[in-house]
C-alpha cells in the first residue's frame, strides 16, 4: 500500500485525486484549512471502504505552525511516503498578512511547499519510487520574482502575487537536488492548464461569473486532469527534476529555471524559514 499526501486535499483537484488513490486501495492524507471539507472527504472514503485508509490533517498552511504541523503529523502516521503532491492555492484579490507578517499567496503557494517538501524528505527517501508533483504554472502565463519586495508590500495585484509564487515554485523544484543530492524523490512541476474546480470563488462578481462561464465550455473536468497526475506518482521521471503542461514536457531553460536564481531564492527563503 502506497502512501500519499496531499495539500489542498479535501476541495477541487486535490480532492479528486485523493479519492481516486483511495479508490484503487493507497492511503492518504489529506491536508486543508477547512474542518467541513476533511469531514466531507473523511465521509466519502468510509461509504467506499477506505475509511482506514483516509486521514485529514487540518492545518493553516499560510502560517509555519500549520506547515510543520502537517510534517509533524504525517510522520507521526507514516514511515515512508511515496509522493506529496502540493495543491493548496487560494487566490486573493486585496494583500493580506500572515501571522508571520508575511504576504498570503507567497506564503501558502510557495512557502508551504518549500517547509514540507524539504521537511518530508527522509520519509520520501524510504519509499522505493517516491515523487514530488508541485502543481503550479511552470509554461503557463508569465510572471515574475519581485526580488526587493517578495511580500508585495508595494503595488499589489493578486495576479502578480500568483504569478510570482508559480515562479517562485518553478526555482523550488530546481533547487531541490542541490539541497538533497543523493535523493531518490523525483520533483515534478505540473501545470494542469483550465480546471473544472472552484479557484474563481474569490473573485468580483463579475470576473466570477465570467470566469466560470468560459470553464463550463474550456475547462477540463477533475476526473479528466488528475490522470495525467496520477501516472507521473505512479512512474516518476528518470531526471531528478521535470516539468509538465498538461501532458506536454517543458525544457527547464530561461530564467525561470535558471540554477544561479534558484540558490538565490533558497538562500532567501532559508532565512525566511529560520526567522
Amino acid at each position: 500500500m502506497r502512501t500519499y499526501v496531499i495539500t489542498g486535499g479535501t476541495d477541487g483537484l486535490g480532492r479528486g485525486l485523493a479519492l481516486h488513490l483511495l479508490g484503487r486501495g493507497d492511503r492518504v492524507v489529506a491536508v486543508a484549512s477547512g474542518e467541513a471539507g476533511g469531514r466531507a472527504l473523511l465521509e466519502e472514503a468510509a461509504r467506499a471502504g477506505a475509511e482506514e485508509r483516509a486521514a485529514f490533517v487540518r492545518a493553516d498552511l499560510s502560517t509555519f505552525a500549520g506547515m510543520r504541523k502537517v510534517v509533524a503529523e504525517v510522520e507521526a502516521v507514516a514511515d515512508a511516503v511515496d509522493g506529496v503532491v502540493f495543491g493548496a492555492q487560494r487566490f486573493r484579490t486585496r494583500r493580506e498578512e500572515t501571522e508571520d507578517g508575511l504576504e498570503f499567496t507567497f506564503a501558502l503557494a510557495y512557502l508551504s511547499r518549500y517547509v514540507i517538501g524539504h521537511g518530508l524528505a527522509e520519509r520520501l527517501e524510504r519509499a522505493e519510487a517516491p515523487a514530488i508533483v508541485n502543481i503550479a504554472g511552470p509554461g503557463g502565463l508569465p510572471g515574475k520574482i519581485f526580488w526587493d519586495d517578495l511580500q508585495l508590500r508595494g503595488g499589489y495585484k493578486g495576479m502578480r502575487a500568483a504569478m510570482q509564487a508559480s515562479r517562485c515554485n518553478d526555482l523550488l523544484g530546481v533547487a531541490f537536488p542541490e539541497r538533497h543530492p543523493d535523493t531518490r524523490a523525483r520533483y515534478v512541476l505540473y501545470n494542469p492548464g483550465f480546471v473544472r474546480t472552484g479557484m474563481a470563488d474569490p473573485l468580483p462578481r463579475v470576473q466570477r461569473v465570467a470566469t466560470k462561464a468560459l470553464a463550463r465550455v474550456f475547462a477540463q473536468p477533475v476526473g479528466k486532469a488528475i490522470v495525467p497526475i496520477v501516472r507521473l506518482l505512479d512512474e516518476p521521471p528518470a531526471d531528478a527534476v521535470t516539468a509538465f503542461m498538461r501532458g506536454r514536457r517543458i525544457e527547464l531553460k530561461g530564467e525561470n529555471f535558471d540554477p544561479d536564481r534558484a540558490r538565490r531564492l533558497d538562500e532567501v527563503t532559508a532565512g525566511l524559514v529560520a526567522g
